[in-house]
């Protein structure tokens, strides 16, 4: 996905099993100083494997942030930086999946395409995105988010717009080559604009609501289309929604977010604190071919990427084909429309309340492989010969697999983008496996890639546990430190979340 991208742009979270455990960060969830001492169930100290120069600030003595200051503080931040980052991404994601809804509308027909060409129309949008992200992130550290955020929202919103006077496949395939080249940099300037704005430990969170969004386009889309085919004519006006959102986010995202205009001197000195208290973990902005070369040998990058293929055949899929998939139950193209409904927000709601229980017990995995059960089971009742009604309620299963796992475990740059790259893969898969109705090869294939994903969700489990294990005895001194590497992840003061 954007994985030159992250090569430039180093300072980035990464959470999941990359992570500093704010769980057990003391009563604020602070980060260990430079210099600071391990402690150890015995009571003993022993040296934290963080120099005591590390950093451009670690020498420095940071102020520490009252917490009921600093969470008043979120909040303002949150009601102001939040609706802006959900509607853009929401926006993004409802032009991206828009043909799934007008297929069952009779768009295919209505253009002379086949099953083949359309399914080919949804896959090569990824080429443009994957190739673009990399000039469009560079592009934002050049420029200003303000400026390119808008830009891109603009474009894209205005290749919506034309769509809707396509009169051939070749017309269809330029229009979705355009569009992946102008999403392709929304989402990696969007989570490094959230880096600048909130702490690690913070972010998780901010990045669920994105994804909530992805449940809400599903709602928001399938409604907007069944207005639409009641006005036949006007579909690809539908694109004005995000010339609007592109407006908003010229006024609503500044630049400099430590210096708001909505802030006040006291909140943006504190916003100045926690951009140095950011920097002590973030580390160095110039890059290192070295720290790339230790991301790429790490195992625990390799495995994440296969879970998240995995888990994307699910999103890609069944966010695209859903439709498709009610219409071959037997339903008309309007009643697929309103009938998806239900289905996203189950799964934006299942989503939104996990995110919120996993973040407060700092265990992702067992909730994952947990959600993952769902899917398989809809899966199976989609697959077997039974009623509608059967057949539906599975759909709503897929539903709460799907939106609990679309969020991708971040971490340093080249991991989060090689991840997203495999991630992205998927979705050139998914738009080749659902050809024809009643879709059991793009069924089968979704249940199958859950399956190994449970099966490697496994596997990473015991790895990042064993890891975790390694460290407490180090640091109780049960075992001598015999490890090459002993910065960033490997550090003492990191604990793996399960």
């Amino acid at each position: 996905m954007f994985f030159f991208w992250a090569l430039q742009c180093n300072p980035v979270l990464f959470t999941d099993v990359f992570k500093f455990d704010p769980c057990t960060a003391g009563q604020n969830g602070s980060l260990f100083k430079a210099g600071a001492t391990l402690p150890r169930p015995d009571g003993e100290k022993s040296e934290s494997s963080i120099p005591s120069d590390a950093g451009n600030h670690a020498s420095e003595a940071i102020p520490t942030l009252d917490s009921h200051e600093e969470k008043c503080l979120l909040l303002k931040l949150d009601a102001v930086f939040v609706p802006v980052i959900m509607l853009v991404y929401l926006s993004c994601f409802l032009d991206r999946t828009n043909i799934g809804n007008v297929k069952v509308a009779g768009m295919p027909e209505d253009i002379g395409a086949s099953d083949a060409e359309s399914s080919t129309a949804v896959s090569i949008f990824y080429a443009t995105y994957v190739a673009f992200e990399s000039p469009w992130a560079i592009l934002l550290k050049k420029l200003t988010p303000r400026v390119v955020l808008t830009g891109l929202c603009v474009l894209w919103s205005l290749t919506t717009i034309f769509s809707g006077f396509i009169t051939n496949i070749g017309g269809l395939y330029a229009t979705r080559l355009v569009l992946g080249a102008c999403e392709g940099g929304l989402f990696p300037g969007l989570n490094l604009y959230l880096t600048v704005v909130y702490k690690r430990e913070e972010q998780a969170r901010r990045v669920s609501y994105l994804f909530v969004c992805a449940a809400l386009s599903g709602t928001f889309g399938v409604f907007l289309a069944y207005v639409l085919l009641k006005m036949d004519g006007i579909g690809g006006y539908a694109g004005i929604f995000s010339i609007l959102i592109g407006l908003l986010i010229w006024f609503g995202l500044p630049n400099d977010p430590t210096n708001a205009s909505f802030l006040n001197e006291r909140e943006k000195e504190m916003m100045q604190i926690r951009a140095k208290q950011r920097a002590q973990y973030m580390g160095s902005e110039e890059f290192s071919w070295e720290e790339i070369r230790m991301a790429l040998k790490d195992f625990k990058l390799w495995i994440s990427g296969a879970i998240q293929f995995c888990q994307d055949i699910l999103l890609y899929g069944f966010s695209t084909f859903l439709p498709s998939i009610i219409t071959s139950m037997g339903h008309s193209s309007i009643e697929a429309q309103y009938l998806t409904i239900p289905v996203y927000v189950l799964g934006g709601a299942c989503f939104l309340t996990l995110a919120f229980v996993y973040e407060h017990l700092c265990i992702r995995g067992p909730f994952i492989a947990f959600a993952n059960i769902f899917g398989i089971i809809g899966y199976i009742l989609i697959i077997c010969p039974t009623g509608n009604g059967v057949k539906f309620f599975g759909a709503f299963l897929c539903a709460i697999a799907l939106n609990v796992n679309v969020a991708p475990h971040y971490r340093r740059a080249a991991a989060i983008g090689f991840q997203q790259t495999l991630g992205n893969t998927a979705s050139i898969v998914a738009g080749q496996i659902y050809r024809t109705s009643p879709y059991l090869l793009g069924n089968v294939f979704s249940v199958s890639a859950l399956g190994l994903a449970q099966l490697l969700i496994l596997i990473k489990w015991l790895y990042i546990r064993r890891c975790n294990m390694l460290k407490e005895q180090i640091a109780n001194g049960e075992m001598q430190d015999k490890r090459r590497v002993k910065t960033g992840d490997r550090e003492l003061d990191f604990k793996y979340h399960l």
